[in-house]
């Protein structure tokens, strides 16, 4: 039987159901998730109590899975600029069904990368003292390192993200308000914030959406090099090298659109969005990975040619340890990970399949972890001095910590998906005929 067509009426039922209130299903999954975070709160809890040698980091690894994880979920937030912003300044009309996703995962994954500078630090309840704030001792901020540039620069971005994605969701806020009653209605009525869709609030919203796109484009690209800059900044074999920055966005974006996909495929299934979210979005995502992850495949070799080229003993050392010392299986896990699977997107076949795409991007999230954690472990046990290395092996407060994080992401994603529209309404209906009045 063939579905029925898109029209006004069928967008604002179906996308307003998704608010509806959830089965005992949802609210299963969300206490499991709920259960793996306060475990990984507990954790860290541990270690606050038994001082930060409970972690695996020592010298010279300082810097172990917190830090990695920091990076990977900074890379994570790209995606929801790349896919709202980017892609509507050059009017690519098949990324209205997504963005709002890509959108949350934005905020979301830099809510969750905040957390591990904190998480990091030995002494968590003094971290005021990275702000610049006048005090009697004197302590300033050094304006020139890199890791203070950090601050500003994911800040800024969260900021400017942020509102992005609350300006976009006005309109749809204001058809959820007048299909509510009782407290959801006075809650979309404040977040609509007196929205009634005529021509000159239109008129203003329209300008100021196209500012602020313009305005988070170059944070996608900005971000992710400063992040960058944490490492190419230094002089610690490995890191010192100029490909960072466009290596790292290009790493960020790809697994960013993975994560995209890990959350849109289970999202079109349990909320029957096969009408919004077609096999033709889903492949054109794929489509994307397979650039980005030939550019990451290329930054692999350009990275080992230079440390080749260069003549430099130390960078060679750390690219040959990387390649064939401890940690070789993970550099090798990362290869297979982010350059080989993506190229079965070219397959159409594996495009079209949802669990293809599925695993895959799975996969490719699984190799950008490791390739964050094969930048900076093994730079970091083997540096300039031998008597100085040492293996890093995390232990249990990072590994938990380490699932808390993904579960913190998904929890809050869940939340969102039954509190606010999943998908754009109003730019679905933009792409849709306009309905005729009927001749009396």
């Amino acid at each position: 039987m063939q579905a029925e067509p898109l029209n006004y009426t069928r967008v604002d039922a179906d996308l307003v159901k998704t608010m509806q209130p959830a089965g005992k299903a949802y609210y299963v999954v969300l206490a499991c998730l709920a259960a793996v975070v306060a475990w990984g709160a507990y954790a860290w809890s541990v270690q606050l109590r038994r001082g930060l040698g409970l972690a695996g980091i020592s010298w010279p690894v300082g810097w172990g899975f917190y830090i990695t994880l920091f990076v990977f979920w900074v890379g994570i937030a790209h995606s929801g600029t790349l896919i709202s912003a980017v892609l509507f300044l050059f009017r690519v009309r098949w990324r209205s069904s997504i963005y709002r996703s890509a959108e949350a995962v934005t905020v979301f994954a830099v809510m969750t990368a905040g957390l591990f500078p904190l998480i990091h630090l030995g002494r968590p309840w003094v971290a005021y003292w990275l702000m610049p704030y006048p005090q009697m001792g004197g302590l300033m901020p050094n304006f020139r390192s890199p890791l203070v540039w950090d601050v500003f620069a994911v800040s800024t971005y969260l900021t400017v993200s942020a509102l992005f994605f609350f300006t976009g969701m006005v309109p749809d806020l204001a058809i959820a308000r007048d299909r509510s009653q009782g407290w959801r209605e006075k809650f979309y009525g404040f977040l609509s914030q007196g929205w009634q869709g005529t021509d000159r609030q239109w008129r203003h919203y329209t300008a100021a959406y196209v500012f602020l796109a313009g305005l988070a484009t170059p944070l996608v690209i900005s971000v992710h090099s400063i992040v960058s800059w944490d490492f190419a900044m230094s002089i610690v074999p490995g890191w010192h090298t100029t490909i960072f920055p466009p290596y790292f966005v290009a790493g960020a974006i790809h697994s960013g659109l993975a994560m995209v996909m890990c959350i849109t495929v289970p999202m079109r299934r349990l909320f029957g969005l096969n009408a919004y979210i077609t096999a033709e979005h889903l492949g054109n995502m794929a489509k994307i990975m397979i650039l980005t992850g030939m550019l990451l495949g290329y930054s692999y070799a350009v990275e080992f040619f230079i440390a080749w080229y260069s003549g430099n003993p130390y960078e060679r050392a750390i690219f040959f340890y990387r390649a064939f010392g401890d940690y070789a299986w993970a550099l090798w896990l990362l290869v297979a990970c982010n350059v080989g699977a993506p190229l079965l997107f070219f397959l159409g076949r594996v495009r079209r399949s949802v669990a293809w795409l599925l695993a895959l991007c799975v996969l490719i999230n699984v190799g950008m972890f490791f390739e964050r954690f094969v930048i900076i472990v093994t730079s970091l046990a083997r540096d300039y001095d031998p008597f100085t290395w040492r293996l890093y092996t995390p232990r249990w407060p990072e590994i938990s910590i380490l699932f808390a994080s993904f579960a913190w992401f998904f929890l809050l994603f869940l939340v969102f998906a039954k509190i606010f529209p999943v998908i754009s309404m109003w730019e679905i209906k933009e792409l849709l005929p306009v309905p005729r009045k009927e001749a009396a």
